[in-house]
């Protein structure tokens, strides 16, 4: 199997030995993204505009091949407060997404400084 990196200023550098995006069998998956915005590492306060930075992180990541938010097809999110801030976050969601939406697995996790992080596998377009 050959895999391919994919990389962009236009999202946070990886802050360890791991790719921002890999290419391989048909499909881009994506590292975990953070809240932090590329160009200045700040990190908004709230679970909403956090999700809102991560998506466009996301994204980023996508548009390097091509490809939007509308090619992904599963989605692991990361909550350090699950019960206290899935409503907030899933709205940001929702309004990125459109069905047949992605699959997901949202989960509570003990994150550093921060409040989502979510990574995708998106389908490479034919």
């Amino acid at each position: 199997m050959s895999k391919k990196a994919v990389r962009t200023d236009n999202a946070p550098a990886p802050a360890g030995a791991y790719s921002q995006g890999i290419v391989a069998g048909g499909f881009l998956f994506t590292a975990g993204f953070g809240p932090q915005d590329p160009a200045t590492g700040a990190v908004a306060p709230g679970v909403g505009e956090q999700t809102e930075q991560v998506l466009a992180n996301i994204s980023a990541v996508l548009a390097e091949h091509g490809l939007t938010l509308d090619d992904v097809v599963k989605t692991t999110v990361h909550l350090e407060h699950l019960k206290r801030d899935f409503a907030e976050y899933n709205a940001v969601y929702e309004k990125h997404f459109s069905a047949p939406y992605p699959v997901r697995t949202t989960v509570g996790s003990d994150l550093a400084d921060i409040l989502v992080e979510i990574d995708v596998v998106a389908k490479l377009r034919d």
